[in-house]
C-alpha cells in the first residue's frame, strides 16, 4: 500500500475514533443520556467488537488499535446510557 493511502487510513481511524470523546464527555458532565439511542449504541458497540475480532484475526494493528479505543468509548456511552437513562 502506498504511503498516501496509509496516511489517509490512519487519519480516518483517528478521526472516527476520537469523534466519540465529545459524546462521552457530554454525557458524563450532564449525567444525562436521554437523547442517545440505546438500540443504535448497542448495535454499534457489537459491530465494533466484531471489527476488533477481525483485526485480531488478520493481525492488523491499525484495525486492532482503532477499534479497541472505539469499543472503549462507545462502550462507555452505552454504559452511561444504561446508568443515566
Amino acid at each position: 500500500m502506498n504511503s498516501w493511502a496509509s496516511a489517509i487510513g490512519y487519519v480516518a481511524a483517528i478521526l472516527t475514533t476520537v469523534s466519540f470523546i465529545p459524546q462521552v464527555l457530554k454525557i458524563w458532565h450532564t449525567r444525562s443520556a436521554k437523547d442517545v439511542s440505546l438500540g443504535m449504541y448497542s448495535l454499534f458497540t457489537l459491530g465494533i467488537f466484531f471489527w476488533l475480532v477481525y483485526g485480531v484475526l488478520i493481525e492488523s494493528w491499525p484495525v486492532i488499535v482503532a477499534n479497541f479505543v472505539t469499543l472503549v468509548l462507545a462502550g462507555a456511552v452505552l454504559v452511561m446510557k444504561l446508568k443515566f437513562g
